[in-house]
Order: C-alpha cells, then sequence, then structure tokens
C-alpha cells in the first residue's frame, strides 16, 4: 500500500518541481494552503514543495519500518499463542517437505 503512495506523491511531486524549475521565477502560480488557495511567485513556492516532498518521504519511509515491526510483532504473537487464520494454509514442518517429496507406492493388504 505504501509504495503505492510513495510512487504516486513521488512522481507528482517531481512533475510539478521540475516543471517549476523550467519557469520564470518571478512567474504568478497559486498553491493550496490549509485549504486556501494562495497567490505566490514560482520562487516562494518551490522551496516550499521541495521541503513538503522530502517531509513525505521521511513519513513514508517511517510508516514503512513501523508496518514492518508490528507485523514481526504480531507473527510473534501468532506463533506464541498458535492463533490460526481461517482459509490460511498451516506453514509445513520440514518434515511434512520431505514427505511430500518422495514418491512412494501404496500397497493395500489382502484382507484373507
Amino acid at each position: 500500500m505504501f509504495t503505492v503512495w510513495q510512487f504516486t506523491i513521488g512522481d507528482i511531486s517531481r512533475l510539478v518541481i521540475e516543471t517549476l524549475k523550467e519557469v520564470d521565477g518571478e512567474r504568478k502560480c497559486c498553491r493550496l494552503v490549509g485549504g486556501i488557495l494562495v497567490e505566490r511567485t514560482v520562487q516562494e513556492v518551490l522551496p516550499a514543495l521541495e521541503h513538503n516532498k522530502e517531509q513525505i518521504q521521511k513519513l513514508i519511509e517511517s510508516l514503512g519500518k513501523q508496518i514492518q515491526s508490528k507485523s514481526a510483532e504480531l507473527t510473534e504473537y501468532r506463533e506464541k499463542y498458535n492463533i490460526k487464520v481461517k482459509g490460511e494454509q498451516p506453514p509445513s514442518s520440514e518434515e511434512e517437505k520431505g514427505l511430500s517429496a518422495s514418491q512412494g507406492v501404496l500397497v493395500a493388504k489382502d484382507s484373507k
């Protein structure tokens, strides 16, 4: 989920910043600040956009680390208390893997 946000925000921010770098610094542009559309010059807006992009990237990285940490914590908790999720395949042990890998022959006993 965060990779989608990371690419979306990163691409949009990168495109806007690249576009504004090619424009004259004295040109007027509009920016939405706290729900209010403000008119500024490109040279005023560009540093703020770059700063916001950096802060958003840091936030996404931080949230990604938190997700990994909580995922590991959840896995540990599930293993500790033997919690199974309905429909989930139980992890097979190495012994079961060894048995499923061998192809034996099943022979029926005579019932005489």
